[in-house]
């Protein structure tokens, strides 16, 4: 037994207790800042957090990079790394719904206390898929563990309604001059939607091609959205 190390005597360590977003860059440019960070903020304030600094340090000009911001009580942090293209084959992405649950209140925010979407991803790696989609207390599907996820049902785009507000579907939808209305995502709606799409800001806008639940799988018709948007596109080598 070891005594607890100073940098780890924290709320934020110890409880995960801090907000954080994770924003796209380009060249070193960060992409759809204004975006992530009046999202940030949203999450400060309701943890009591200072708000976030504003003024990034000059990035290292990566051609993909992905920018973490991160805010305790102690202020903001930040890590800039590479951005490597997701290992997604072209036919699209397979996707395991996961017994894992989102936290009730904290579900709409990224905050540290993200031990649920560890579990889920690693739940779906082990099982050979690319991504793990979390729920809600009845079933719901809401989240993926790194994605915002976005449905086409009947000609009309459905969001999870409870889930994270993902910066990277909204420029999707803003890219698309569409709307997408928000609702309870249960295994009966994912089996009567025609297209699947995963955003992030790590894998851009992915097409999910299946998606295995406990009791029932189905294939979708995968299509990777057309797009010049370096906000939406997949990372290139």
């Amino acid at each position: 037994m070891r005594a607890l190390p100073p940098d780890l005597d924290s709320p934020a360590a110890l409880h995960g207790l801090s907000a954080f977003t994770a924003v796209r860059t380009r060249h070193g440019e960060a992409l759809l800042l204004e975006t992530h960070l009046e999202r940030l903020r949203g999450t400060c304030t309701l943890l009591g957090l200072p708000a976030p600094d504003a003024d990034l340090p000059e990035l290292d000009a990566l051609p993909w990079g992905l920018l973490h911001l991160i805010v305790t009580e102690a202020g903001t942090y930040f890590s800039h790394r590479p951005l490597l293209p997701p290992a997604v084959p072209p036919t699209g992405a397979g996707v395991l719904l996961s017994r894992f649950q989102i936290h009730p209140q904290l579900g709409r925010h990224k905050t540290g206390n993200y031990l649920p979407y560890v579990l889920a991803e690693r739940e779906a790696v082990l099982a050979g898929f690319f991504e793990g989609l979390l729920i809600d207390r009845v079933g719901n599907a809401v989240d993926g563990s790194r994605t915002g996820l976005l449905l086409r049902v009947e000609g009309r785009y459905l969001m999870p309604d409870g889930g994270l507000p993902s910066v990277t579907r909204a420029e999707l939808l803003r890219e698309l001059g569409t709307e997408a209305q928000a609702a309870p995502l249960s295994s009966t709606l994912l089996q009567q939607a025609e297209r699947l799409w995963l955003c992030g800001s790590s894998v851009g806008v992915v097409p999910v091609v299946y998606l295995k639940a406990d009791d029932w799988a189905k294939d979708y018709q995968a299509q990777w959205v057309a797009t010049d948007n370096p906000a939406l596109t997949r990372p290139s080598e």
